[in-house]
């Protein structure tokens, strides 16, 4: 048999290299297939299911480094026996350190988590902040292993985002390609942290993309999936909380208690976001007026929670261990409440301390132990019609969760994925549905949306109210000197009556000038000084806001329903 010609092998590599080139071309001028669209989910679902095992990893190293022990579920219990001392230095040597990451790699010294996805999925064609998100990642990492008191999921999502947001910018995808990526990498990094691949997938789309077309539904499936891979790969397919066996549920007599639970856990999670809000005004009230540089503010949040920690370790990470014994019934009615306000308080301390992390964990801690107390109390008024106290902990866990993520169905699915408990679903549903429906009345119906209208972006009321503040005035107006123009004396004669719109404005300031006065076009000006007379850019018309919000709406209703 003859030797291979080596020049054969060589025009063989040359052709497939072109091949490859030709193909990647055509990626980047059509975009994808469908067929490639799948193979990039199920790359970006590998990626972002490694990212979330990696960063569960980092804390479990974070807290070996700082607490000698690597079991986060176990913490609260090891820190008891640790040295008053210890547990006061060790979270505000890691806030120092969360401060000054922040304050070198963000611009405003605040993390992003899962608030920024959700308006990188509205707003920004699907894609978040590098790096700024991976600088989030990394303080998060030192917060939860240094005994910060909030959650593993905001900063997964976020860093999920970084590598979505990577592969559209390699491939120049679209807004709703780049949005269906996102989705896909935000699946895959909530299977893949709490091994809960139906719960991943609905989140993405009722939280992140908040619609659920179609098209988006297979690819962040096959995501979803390889996150959960990832994860059972390295962790087996064991749930995060193990329950006891299950107790009777008497549906007819007892289910008016856990809609009562519902409204008592609304109650309870709208007082959670509240305080964090609080906490957060107060704390740049403080830092504002002491004029403490930004990056001790991690460390004086750490401060304050390593003297809570002292009394009650339970506050520290991410609860596991807390939100277990409230699950399996092993707390007593004056335990469960009193943590569950220390730990309402830890959260807003490390929350309005910008150490970082997520609310999502805390507040099923919270949730299980209010819907402990509740549980407590109601079987002991009526012990004879009342089930196990640990049922209304598993409904008030999901219930208290629900509310403050605003997202009942994945809510519902992570709550039953990561206790495997199945049987007692019309309890936590009935009680998910209550606490949803009240608490999105009492804020902007989630944590998420009232952080994001705090900082003036108004998802909440949805497409036809935020899509006015993405078209800048200056973009849209026609110029002076521009075929079809606005008269230029009448524009002056506007100015003087004070009818005139900034050109750095979005259409959310002028759509209104249009409503209270009947005119065709607004002038556009730039203000230069107090003192000085306005400059005149050109004019808006009516005609032209109204085309460009009408194909926004159409495009934004094109793809949730196709």
């Amino acid at each position: 048999m003859a030797n291979p010609d080596p020049a054969m092998w060589r025009q063989k590599w040359q052709a497939a290299c072109d091949g490859l080139k030709r193909a990647w071309s055509m990626l980047l001028k059509r975009g994808p297939s469908q067929i490639q669209f799948w193979f990039i989910a199920l790359l970006i679902g590998i990626a972002a299911g490694f990212a979330a095992l990696g960063f569960r990893k980092g804390i479990s190293a974070v807290q070996a480094w700082a607490y000698g022990t690597d079991d986060v579920a176990g913490i609260q219990a090891f820190a008891g026996m640790l040295p008053w001392y210890w547990l006061l230095i060790i979270p505000i040597l890691g806030g120092l350190a969360v401060g000054l990451i922040l304050h070198w790699f963000t611009p405003d010294g605040r993390v992003r988590a899962v608030a920024d996805v959700i308006e990188g999925a509205a707003l920004k064609e699907g894609r978040v902040e590098m790096r700024e998100g991976v600088a989030s990642a990394f303080a998060s990492m030192i917060t939860l292993g240094t005994g910060g008191s909030s959650g593993r999921e905001g900063p997964v999502v976020h860093i999920a985002g970084v590598i979505s947001t990577w592969i559209s910018n390699r491939i120049m995808a679209d807004g709703v390609t780049g949005r269906d990526l996102l989705g896909c990498a935000v699946a895959a990094a909530v299977s893949a942290s709490f091994n809960a691949p139906i719960a991943g997938a609905i989140f993405a789309l009722e939280v992140v993309l908040r619609h659920f077309a179609v098209h988006a539904f297979a690819p962040i499936v096959i995501a979803s999936v390889a996150g959960t891979v990832i994860n059972r790969l390295e962790f087996g397919d064991v749930t995060e909380f193990t329950l006891p066996v299950a107790s009777a549920l008497e549906f007819y007599v007892e289910l008016p208690a856990f809609l009562i639970l519902g409204l008592l856990c609304g109650l309870v999670a709208t007082l959670l976001m509240q305080a964090i809000f609080l906490t957060e005004d107060i704390a740049s009230h403080w830092q504002d007026r002491l004029s403490i540089p930004r990056y001790l503010r991690p460390a004086v949040a750490g401060g304050l929670l390593g003297g809570l920690a002292i009394w009650f370790p339970h506050i520290i990470g991410v609860g596991y261990e807390t939100t277990s014994a409230a699950l399996t019934g092993q707390l007593v009615l004056h335990e469960a409440v009193v943590f569950a306000i220390l730990k309402v308080a830890a959260v807003a301390i490390t929350f309005g301390g910008r150490m970082g992390g997520g609310v999502f964990s805390p507040s099923l801690m919270v949730g299980a132990l209010s819907g402990l107390a509740f549980g407590l109390i109601a079987t002991g008024v009526f012990p004879d019609v009342s089930g196990s106290s640990t049922l209304y902990a598993l409904a008030g866990m999901g219930a208290v969760a629900a509310a403050v993520l605003g997202a009942p169905i994945s809510t519902t699915l992570i709550v039953f994925e990561m206790t495997g408990d199945w049987q007692t679903g019309l309890a936590v549903m009935v009680a998910v549905s209550m606490s949803t429906a009240l608490g999105s009345r009492l804020v902007r119906r989630s944590f998420f949306l009232t952080q994001l209208d705090r900082r003036g972006t108004r998802l909440a009321a949805g497409p036809h109210a935020y899509l006015l503040g993405m078209f800048r005035v200056a973009k849209l107006m026609r110029a002076k000197d521009e075929d079809g123009a606005a008269d230029e004396e009448r524009c002056w004669e506007m100015i003087g009556d004070g009818i005139y719109v900034d050109g750095n404005a979005t259409l959310e300031a002028a759509m209104p000038i249009f409503d209270r006065t009947p005119v065709p076009f607004i002038p556009v000006v730039t203000l230069t000084g107090e003192d000085l007379s306005p400059e005149l850019w050109g004019a808006l018309f009516h005609v032209d806001a109204l085309k460009a919000y009408n194909r926004a709406l159409a495009a934004v209703s094109e793809e949730e329903h196709s």
